[in-house]
């Protein structure tokens, strides 16, 4: 079928129509399958965009070719080691900016369907709603609308939170001296132990260091890895809610 995610019925897990129209078939987009598109996108393009940059980084570590003839230097420093840096910093931009096309991915979701639904709101409600970010005020508002707690919603919305906010640090830097992002005091106030971070800081976070406070904000660091985790629970949100969104919005009138 042409346009097959834009043009499509609408059925139960029976196989029943559950809606039709005049001429028995019901439009609808599939919004999830869009979102997935664009996680999609997404995985392609962080593995292919920090490819040559780790390349970079194994080949100083392992003194291969071009890197395995270093210039006398006496500074005692590591051989290559502004290379390294710079090879380090690009992966972490690419991780950063990976992120946030993963947190634009799920707010345009959350948008489309609010507007497939047709959600109006009273004068300042929108406002008060998403006064603590996007996913609070959307939870506010499918949870009143579809009638279902996002308690029972097997993603982890903590994680979910916290691709947001680095979103917003890495979208809000606030030195100009260097390219790294730091968690925000605010962020690491709310999630001690932040996903998004490397192991070598989080293995510096022991229980008496969380007591006093940290001396150096974490960095915001976002590897192959937490990229996944960070897509996968996305997707597992959207899903839950997505057989609710239709439900709801062709139920019987």
């Amino acid at each position: 079928m042409v346009f097959s995610h834009l043009l499509l019925c609408w059925y139960n897990n029976s196989g029943d129509l559950l809606a039709s129209g005049r001429t028995g078939v019901l439009f609808y987009m599939d919004v999830f399958h869009f979102l997935q598109k664009r996680t999609h996108f997404i995985w392609y393009y962080y593995e292919n965009a920090a490819a040559p940059f780790l390349e970079i980084k194994r080949k100083i570590e392992a003194e291969e070719a071009p890197f395995d003839n270093p210039p006398y230097a006496e500074s005692g420093e590591p051989a290559y080691l502004k290379e390294w840096i710079q090879a380090d910093e690009a992966v972490a931009v690419v991780g950063r900016s990976c992120i946030t096309m993963v947190s634009s991915s799920l707010h345009l979701y959350f948008r489309t369907w609010e507007q497939e639904l047709g959600i109006g709101w009273l004068p300042g409600a929108r406002k008060r709603a998403f006064k603590k970010g996007y996913l609070r005020g959307y939870r506010t508002c499918f949870e009143e609308v579809l009638g279902r707690p996002w308690a029972d919603c097997p993603a982890d919305l903590e994680l979910v939170e916290q691709i947001i906010l680095a979103r917003n640090r890495d979208q809000h830097p606030e030195e100009i001296m260097l390219m790294r992002v730091t968690h925000g005091e605010n962020d690491l106030a709310q999630y001690p132990r932040p996903v998004f971070m490397s192991e070598i800081d989080r293995n510096l976070l022991d229980d008496q260091e969380l007591e006093r406070g940290y001396l150096i904000n974490p960095t915001l660091h976002v590897f192959s890895e937490t990229l996944r985790q960070a897509i996968a629970e996305t997707e597992k949100l959207t899903a839950w809610l997505e057989e609710q969104m239709f439900a709801y919005k062709y139920r019987k009138r």
